[in-house]
């Protein structure tokens, strides 16, 4: 490995997979060695902008190197394989959200790299947005603070939905999985993990007999943390404006509100007592959290790897919960799917 920088590969460049590479130049710890797509054109163009070489063949590109750390964002359904090979071969990964489509493969990713004892990051920026780093500080600094109920909302905005994404099978979920992976996230890393979970998703298709056979785009998640604190969940991506996701946590005296953009802290009247704007953005964020990957690896004793795989069994268990719930019915408990895990090693 490079003294200075990590030679670095970068799997799936689509726009997430372009941010990535950008923000990975920026810190100026990554070393681009090779990029791999699935569009053999997009991968040679974005070879010859970086100077690196380029792959449309995801397991030659991981059979004939060897790299530090692979930046993956790629769709699930086409790299899952070559990631554990690559995690084989002693590379550390970062991965986009969401860890992977359902929880018993989020556990093989987990146990995978800590059997081969390299880093496996999930990127959550938000743990990185300075709105939502001030409602964590102020829950921190004001511990005495009694809160009650939390609501989250997360709307899709106008993504593009491709047709693999729509398929319970390729996709592994809908908006719960795939849109509302930051929002549960900050959800468990502020709150922990909720004791029950209910929900209900649907797809709104004109078709009732297809909605059956397509990812849910709409879905409501009640949480109980304990008996004196619960949570709600709202997404859907048939809400019309901008994505955004906004968290709200009412208290005895305060309402503190989080959104990308901003955080508010009103009274039980809702005046307003503080607000603060931020200006960052996604490049920003994703430049903060591939800096924190690459110095736990470069300097582990000095810098603590921020949400690794094992740390986002949580979240995986959260949806894990949402979904089987709402095929039956009832509350499901995410900490008894995270027990069998444990109870059950691959």
């Amino acid at each position: 490995m490079s003294e200075s920088k990590l030679k670095t590969a970068v799997l799936g460049l689509g726009s997430r997979g372009q941010l990535l590479l950008e923000a990975a130049i920026k810190t100026d710890y990554f070393a681009i060695a090779a990029v791999a797509d699935k569009d053999a054109k997009l991968a040679e163009r974005t070879a010859l902008k970086y100077n690196c070489t380029g792959y449309d063949d995801y397991r030659r590109f991981i059979i004939q190197n060897q790299f530090d750390c692979l930046l993956v964002a790629g769709a699930i359904h086409t790299c899952d394989e070559y990631v554990k090979m690559a995690v084989k071969k002693k590379t550390n990964i970062l991965k986009l959200a969401p860890l992977a489509r359902n929880f018993q493969e989020a556990v093989e990713l987990a146990r995978l790299a800590d059997d081969e004892n390299v880093k496996f990051a999930v990127a959550n920026p938000g743990r990185f947005a300075r709105s939502f780093l001030a409602l964590r500080e102020f829950l921190q600094q004001n511990q005495a603070e009694q809160f009650f109920f939390t609501t989250a909302f997360c709307a899709v905005g106008g993504e593009h939905i491709g047709d693999w994404q729509t398929d319970p099978k390729l996709a592994g979920g809908g908006v719960l999985l795939r849109n509302c992976y930051q929002i549960i996230d900050q959800i468990v890393w502020n709150f922990a993990m909720p004791e029950t979970v209910y929900s209900l998703n649907t797809n709104t298709a004109g078709d009732r007999q297809q909605r059956s056979y397509l990812t849910e785009d709409t879905a409501v998640v009640t949480m109980k943390f304990t008996d004196s604190f619960f949570g709600n969940l709202t997404a859907s991506s048939k809400v019309f404006g901008k994505e955004q996701e906004i968290l709200k946590l009412y208290g005895k005296d305060k309402i503190l509100t989080a959104s990308n953009a901003q955080f508010i802290v009103s009274d039980g009247d809702e005046q307003t007592s503080e607000k603060s704007e931020y200006d960052d953005d996604e490049f920003t964020r994703h430049t903060a959290l591939l800096k924190n990957f690459a110095l736990s690896i470069l300097s582990p004793d000095k810098n603590k790897l921020c949400s690794s795989a094992r740390e986002n069994l949580n979240n995986m268990a959260v949806i894990e919960a949402a979904y089987l719930s709402a095929r039956t019915g009832m509350p499901e408990e995410p900490g008894k799917i995270l027990k069998m895990a444990h109870a059950n090693p691959t």
